[in-house]
């Protein structure tokens, strides 16, 4: 019999030119920046992690955007998926650099421990950001005013929200087109006023000041008069308006009806036109009112509107007979 030789025996392992080359580059890095395989190994899973995360936010917001035509719901939806996002990422990030820590609870714990001593004033925003969520103190598209910054209520984020300003150097309640970002801490330190929560409606005076030779009673009545042909509708609709927002607040009116008030000024008699008006209506009902007011003064020539002046008022020829001073004076005897 003659002798067989042996089978050639396959190697053991083949060829990987793509594992070959991960691992050159691996060490390259390694080599040149000091990260372990394992630090290599978290940092590519945290990309692909916060990019897959991104990805599917972008495919929600778009599918979303395409079905939804009314701005604020789409706002909405743009912002909570935004959120849920941020939320995911923190976790999953957790996940994986703090793969000792499978609690989340606890990771969070942690975290929220490390926040609230190294990033305070970041602290106290998401703080704010979270109490803007439960208590709803305004929401986009209400007026408010938070210290000195008055405005539109444009966005609300994280950090801060942000207001379309109305005001400052415009004298009404129109915007100035500034856009002012306000931290959502300063909600704990600042009062916040809301022009448009629940009662949308504003008490609003308008002052006519007339000459003291005018028939102040007879502008009364006409005054009166055009408030009521003005400003009566509205009077009805905030009404209406009261009696929802008393369900969340404690809003109590007697009157609702416009109302004309008399005091004196050093240089007349002050017709004081109060009435409610609309939040962002104030400026418009305040010229319709003064073009009414000037129409019927040009037509009366008994009453005339007053504004500092100087005269000279001789009492014993001007004044009331009875409380007239002698004249010519008296002269002292000598």
């Amino acid at each position: 019999m003659l002798p067989t030789a042996p089978l050639p025996q396959p190697p053991t392992g083949s060829p990987n030119p793509a594992g070959e080359a991960m691992d050159r580059t691996g060490a390259f890095v390694e080599s040149l920046l000091g990260m372990g395989p394992e630090v290599q190994r978290k940092i590519l899973w945290s990309v692909a992690a916060v990019l897959v995360v991104w990805l599917v936010r972008r495919i929600v917001v778009r599918i979303v955007s395409s079905q939804l035509e009314e701005p604020r719901t789409r706002y909405a939806w743009v912002k909570g998926t935004a959120y849920v996002a941020y939320g995911l990422a923190f976790l999953l990030l957790g996940q994986i650099w703090l793969e000792s820590v499978r609690n989340v609870g606890t990771f969070l714990g942690l975290l929220t421990a490390g926040l609230a001593i190294a990033l305070k004033d970041l602290v106290s925003n998401v703080a704010g950001w979270a109490f803007i969520l439960m208590r709803h103190p305004f929401t986009v598209g209400d007026r408010i005013q938070v210290g000195d910054h008055k405005g539109d209520v444009v966005d609300i984020r994280l950090f801060q929200f942000t207001l379309l300003e109305v005001g400052n150097w415009v004298h009404a309640d129109q915007s100035t087109g500034r856009i002012i970002h306000v931290p959502n801490s300063t909600l704990f330190s600042e009062p916040l006023a809301n022009y448009t929560d629940e009662f949308a409606y504003v008490w609003h005076e308008l002052e006519v000041l007339l000459t003291f030779e005018s028939d102040w009673r007879r502008a009364k009545e006409r005054f009166q008069e055009i408030l009521d042909a003005t400003a009566r509708d509205i009077a009805l609709e905030a009404a209406t308006a009261l009696r929802r927002g008393s369900r969340k607040f404690l809003i109590s009116y007697r009157h609702f009806s416009p109302r004309v008030y008399t005091s004196v000024q050093d240089s007349g008699v002050l017709l004081t036109l109060r009435f409610l008006a609309p939040v962002r209506g104030r400026r418009g009902l305040n010229e319709t009112l003064w073009e009414a007011i000037l129409d019927a003064l040009h037509d009366d020539d008994g009453i005339d509107l007053a504004y500092p002046t100087q005269r000279v008022y001789l009492n014993p020829v001007e004044g009331k007979e009875g409380a007239r001073a002698p004249w010519p004076p008296e002269q002292p005897e000598v």
